[in-house]
C-alpha cells in the first residue's frame, strides 16, 4: 500500500507543480496584459478584486471553439485562459460570468483538490495491479482465486475513476455558485453556458481532442458524451447547471447552495 501511494504521490507532484506551464504551452496560450487586451485584462482584474484574490496571469488561446479554464497550484501562482472564440460569441456580461467561474476555481483551490483525488485514484489503481501480480497465491505460486484477483484489478481503478469524476462534478457546481457570487449575475453565467454548449458542439477543440486529460479543466467539457460515457464525465449536465443558476437568480443568491 505504501509503495502504491508513493508511486502516485511522485507522479502527481510533478503534475501539480508544473501543470500550469505544461497546459498553457500545450494550448499555445499567449499571455496578455492591459496593453494587448485591455478590456479582457481589466475585466479579470476587477473580478479578482471582487473575489479578494491576487491578480492571476491572463492568457488568450487562438481557437474558434468557445471555452476557458484556470490553472496554477495556488491563488498566488494562478492563471486564467479563454479562447478567442469565447470572447467572440459571448457578450461582456457573459464573459464576466465565465471568468468569475474560473476565479472561483482558483479561490476554492480546486487544482489542489483535483491533485489529491488523482493521487488517491492512482494509488488505488496501482494497489489493484500489485494485488493482481503479487497477492493471493498458494504455496506453488498460483493465484488462490484468479477470478477475484482479476475482478479487483478491473473494478478498483473503475471505482477510483468514478469517485474522481464525481468529485470533479461537485467542484463544477461549487464554481458555478462561487462565480455567480463574484460577478453578481447568475443569469449571465447561465446564458454563457447555454451559448458555449451550442457553439462548441459544432466546433471541436483540437488540443483537447489530442489531450483528453485536459478536458476536466474547461468550463464545459468539449468531449462530453451521453449514455454510459456520462458516468465518467468530469462535468455535470449543462442543463442542470443552468437550472440551478436560474433558480439562484430567481430566489436570491444567498438561498441556493450547490450540493
Amino acid at each position: 500500500m505504501m509503495l502504491a501511494l508513493g508511486f502516485a504521490l511522485v507522479s502527481n507532484f510533478f503534475a501539480y507543480w508544473f501543470s500550469d506551464k505544461l497546459v498553457l504551452r500545450m494550448y499555445r496560450a499567449r499571455e496578455v496584459d492591459e496593453t494587448t487586451a485591455p478590456q479582457f485584462y481589466n475585466m479579470v482584474r476587477e473580478l479578482a478584486q471582487r473575489a479578494q484574490l491576487p491578480m492571476p496571469r491572463v492568457y488568450l488561446i487562438d481557437e474558434p471553439s468557445p471555452n476557458a479554464f484556470a490553472t496554477g497550484r495556488n491563488p498566488q501562482n494562478a492563471a486564467v485562459a479563454a479562447t478567442t472564440g469565447l470572447l467572440r460569441i459571448l457578450n461582456a456580461d457573459e464573459v464576466r460570468g465565465v471568468m468569475a467561474h474560473e476565479l472561483a476555481h482558483v479561490k476554492h483551490r480546486d487544482i489542489l483538490t483535483q491533485t489529491i483525488s488523482a493521487t488517491m485514484a492512482g494509488a488505488i489503481s496501482a494497489l489493484a495491479n500489485f494485488a493482481m501480480f503479487f497477492g493471493g497465491r498458494d504455496s506453488e505460486g498460483r493465484p488462490t482465486n484468479p477470478i477475484a484477483t482479476i475482478a479487483v484489478a478491473l473494478l478498483a481503478p473503475l471505482a477510483a475513476a468514478m469517485i474522481q469524476m464525481a468529485l470533479s462534478r461537485t467542484r463544477e457546481y461549487e464554481a458555478d455558485r462561487g462565480g455567480a457570487e463574484i460577478c453578481g449575475n447568475p443569469q449571465a453565467l447561465a446564458s454563457a453556458l447555454d451559448k458555449i454548449q451550442r457553439y462548441a458542439a459544432g466546433t471541436p477543440l483540437p488540443t483537447t481532442e489530442a489531450h483528453p486529460e485536459t478536458a476536466q479543466m474547461m468550463i464545459l467539457n468539449p468531449l462530453s458524451g451521453g449514455g454510459v460515457a456520462s458516468l465518467f464525465s468530469t462535468h455535470p449536465p449543462t442543463e442542470e447547471r443552468i437550472r440551478r443558476l436560474l433558480e439562484m437568480a430567481r430566489g436570491g443568491m444567498s438561498r441556493v447552495r450547490f450540493r
